[in-house]
């Protein structure tokens, strides 16, 4: 076995072991596009671009996932979605 194959398997082990998490946004009738586009920015640090496409994608395909990382890091953004009054979870 060569040193390169050997360390692509080790690093392929630790790409495996890292669980990766998503906030998914739902839709709803409540909030509006400039208020989701905006909390998405302060909150999921995204783009105008990136926000004003997960809002739409939230309208019209029902949900969407704004944000992927470890749990911890997500775990208190998608706590102050759900306090900003958005349909967030974590999964």
């Amino acid at each position: 076995m060569s040193t390169k194959r050997e360390l692509q398997e080790d690093l392929d082990v630790m790409e495996l072991e890292t669980p990766k998490h998503e906030i998914i946004l739902h839709n709803d009738d409540v909030n509006t596009f400039d208020f989701v586009i905006d909390s998405l920015i302060d909150i999921c640090e995204h783009t105008s671009e990136q926000a004003e496409q997960c809002a739409m994608l939230v309208h019209y395909k029902g949900k969407c996932g704004v944000k992927t990382g470890e749990y911890d890091v997500l775990k208190p953004k998608c706590s102050k979605l759900q306090e900003l009054g958005l349909s967030a979870e974590l999964v």
